[in-house]
């Protein structure tokens, strides 16, 4: 198990972009998740609105995560309905299943608690399916709204 004391979140930088590139999820996993590579030009694209951190435990890179913050969801249905949450969730394969999720979920619940957002709930969407994060994300107590965000299911959870 993580021992919180240690984690941390860290920018990536010039110093560790080797390092987050070479963040691996389980093979059976790929599906369900972009890779590193393809969030980091996500994030370029999308500029302030993506938050992209490395998950550290002590000096190992364990993880890579990518919130949202304060977008418009869908502005062709209403322009006004602007969300934050939790955009990306990387793992490395030899890491889960300690603890690191569950920090990666709760640092970007306190990071838009910290930008003051006015939404009582941060949001993430996931790939349904055999292998994929649902359960995971149930279990932390996030509830499924009913929405889908192109084929994935969206999921809330109160701030």
């Amino acid at each position: 198990m993580a021992d919180d004391t240690a984690l941390r979140l860290e920018k990536i930088t010039p110093d560790n972009i080797d390092a987050a590139l070479a963040l691996r999820v389980h093979p059976h996993q790929e599906k369900n998740v972009a890779s590193v590579a393809h969030s980091l030009a996500e994030a370029y694209a999308f500029g302030a609105t993506a938050w992209p951190r490395l998950i550290l435990d002590g000096d190992e890179v364990v993880g890579f995560l990518m919130a949202f913050l304060d977008i418009q969801w869908a502005p062709e249905k209403n322009p006004d309905d602007r969300r934050s949450g939790l955009w990306r969730l990387n793992i490395a394969a030899d890491r889960q299943g300690k603890g690191y999720g569950r920090f990666a979920v709760e640092a970007v619940r306190q990071e838009i608690r910290r930008r003051g957002g006015d939404e009582p709930s941060m949001y993430v969407t996931w790939e349904p399916g055999e292998n994929g994060p649902e359960g995971f994300y149930l279990g932390l107590g996030f509830r499924a709204t009913g929405e889908t965000s192109g084929r994935q299911t969206v999921g809330a959870l109160d701030l």
